[in-house]
């Protein structure tokens, strides 16, 4: 995946947009933009893209993703299929931090949003949403002016006292993208992204990034946190997990389809990461319903 930069200038002449999208499928274009985004899925269903995050997304799914996150919604293959009659619908709200002046959320009152637009770097999951905030934000583009703008600072205060959510980007994806002096690191993120479902190995990506394996794997770690294969193993459990909730996927299928060439090594990696058996796993998340 291309990461692509999104020039959203228009929001000069504005103080925040809202885009009602109603297309076959959402566009697969991984990238960021300087604007933060609010996006609610009303329908159509996925894999949600989000830093180093690879979850499953459904209908009524509310993220927040920060300035300059990476990100994509994928809709899943039978959206693409030439005799689909399957519709991708989705409102997009774009704003700047500073939409309303650089001092306006640092005011006290305002500290609650100031503290979920910092959030937002990591990108958020709101869960248990309620009704009433999905009609302020279905209703938001009817509005105009003075009352337009007083929504939304209302719709930002009701998700910042949202007490149940998900970080969806590590806090290593965050500060190695952040980090402007390893750039040279976005081509291995690249490479992982589009191959982490093939067995590649270290002196790969190292090769991919211009380095050679040891010095690769040094700088890795110090700017993620974790090391090549930690991390590389991270993806592809998120990918496993996205794919558990899918119908007719069986744990030894997601195996395979993930990465992972064996299966015990695949439940070993994933009881140590999600802290349950992917069967467990299968059956508490089919309960909650939180992806």
């Amino acid at each position: 995946m291309k990461l692509h930069f999104i020039d959203r200038s228009d929001l000069n002449n504005n103080t925040f947009t809202v885009t009602h999208h109603n297309y076959p499928y959402f566009l697969k274009i991984w990238h960021h933009h300087r604007e933060l985004e609010l996006v609610l899925s009303i329908k159509s269903k996925g894999t949600r893209f989000v830093g180093d995050s690879i979850l499953k997304f459904d209908e009524g799914d509310l993220v927040l993703i920060g300035k300059d996150l990476p990100h994509m919604w994928l809709n899943d293959d039978e959206y693409f299929e030439a005799s689909s009659n399957l519709k991708a619908e989705a409102i997009a709200i774009h704003f700047k931090q500073d939409f309303l002046g650089s001092d306006f959320f640092k005011i006290n009152e305002m500290k609650p949003i100031l503290d979920l637009i910092e959030k937002a770097k990591y990108g958020i999951k709101f869960l248990n949403i309620s009704s009433k905030l999905v009609d302020k934000i279905k209703t938001l583009s009817s509005l105009n002016g003075f009352h337009r703008v007083m929504r939304f600072i209302d719709i930002l205060n009701d998700l910042a006292h949202c007490e149940t959510f998900q970080l969806l980007a590590s806090k290593g994806f965050i500060n190695s993208f952040n980090k402007g002096s390893h750039r040279n690191l976005d081509k291995a993120y690249e490479y992982i992204f589009n191959n982490f479902k093939e067995q590649i190995t270290l002196v790969d990506v190292a090769k991919i990034a211009c380095m050679n394996p040891s010095s690769f794997s040094r700088l890795f770690k110090k700017v993620n946190g974790k090391s090549f294969s930690e991390y590389l193993n991270e993806v592809r459990i998120g990918y496993a997990c996205k794919l558990l909730m899918e119908r007719n996927k069986n744990i030894s299928k997601v195996c395979y389809e993930s990465g992972f060439n064996n299966i015990s090594n695949f439940n070993r990696r994933f009881k140590a990461l999600m802290l349950m058996s992917p069967k467990v796993y299968v059956q508490h998340y089919k309960k909650v319903k939180y992806m």
